[in-house]
């Protein structure tokens, strides 16, 4: 995969999305994350990578959690450790249990705990008709999106303390629906309750459950799932797409003592598509 690092103008990123910008050339760090360990499912690509390119340079060590593009994830341990940080690759399917439990004993092992969990790992399958929709996609896009991220997140917390954060990545569609994903946008919805839910059950142990719902932003994942690509975004007010280089900032700032007092809260970073909640 390749990524494209440098200030541009925004209307002049490619259509195809093929170089989604991770970080600003201009982005300065200012140890806001300094000594903190994160964990981030989907860590290798997208919004995932950007999120790990970000902690590292506000001084947080880094694990990503992915499931297949050892050259993606190879791409971001090298952009980590380009700013000084450790970055841990942990590759496998956060929907097996094993594997959970091969993650958390060796996180357990390298570092004893975890600040910042980062549940952004997902997968989609547009399908236009929902008759298109098989129950082996329903039961794979649940798994993978919403069942594993509630089973995770349970098993990381023996790592957390006070003061550490889960952030969670869902989606505008959890709000507006979306016709071509329909299993998809139901586990975003999930999610979206999961994160007030956890917000209210973790409140007495003063760790901090917040969530990011992005528009429509520049990812492989796009490319990957999409047939045409030629108005991705174009239907926000922004009239375009946004890059994993905007949304990121989001979870550095939900990942630090700037948001001491926010917990239960989504950020929606979707281009001016006003949404409820």
């Amino acid at each position: 995969m390749k990524t494209h690092n440098q200030s541009q103008s925004k209307s002049e990123v490619p259509q195809e999305g093929l170089y989604p910008e991770i970080i600003r050339e201009g982005y300065k760090g200012s140890e806001k994350l300094l000594g903190r360990k994160a964990l981030i499912s989907g860590g290798d690509s997208g919004i995932g990578q950007a999120v790990a390119v970000h902690f590292a340079r506000e001084g947080a060590d880094v694990s990503i959690i992915y499931k297949e593009s050892d050259d993606d994830a190879e791409e971001t341990k090298k952009l980590v450790e380009e700013e000084g940080r450790q970055c841990l690759l942990l590759k496998g399917d956060i929907s097996d249990k094993a594997f959970r439990k091969q993650i958390i004993d060796q996180i357990a092992q390298d570092w004893g705990k975890i600040d910042i969990l980062v549940n952004n790992a997902a997968i989609q399958s547009p399908k236009n008709e929902i008759e298109n929709i098989s129950d082996e996609q329903i039961l794979k896009t649940f798994n993978t999106n919403i069942i594993s991220m509630i089973s995770f997140t349970r098993d990381c917390l023996s790592l957390m303390q006070q003061g550490s954060r889960i952030i969670c990545t869902t989606s505008v569609t959890a709000y507006r629906g979306s016709d071509h994903l329909i299993d998809y946008s139901s586990t975003k919805g999930a999610i979206a309750t999961f994160i007030r839910s956890m917000a209210t059950n973790l409140a007495e142990k003063k760790i901090l459950v917040n969530g990011i719902a992005p528009g429509p932003i520049w990812t492989p994942l796009v490319k990957e799932t999409f047939d045409d690509v030629s108005d991705f975004g174009k239907d926000t007010p922004l009239k375009r797409a946004g890059q994993p280089s905007e949304v990121a900032p989001a979870f550095v700032f939900l990942a630090s003592e700037d948001s001491s007092y926010i917990t239960g809260d989504i950020i929606h970073i979707n281009g001016g598509d006003f949404v409820g909640g």
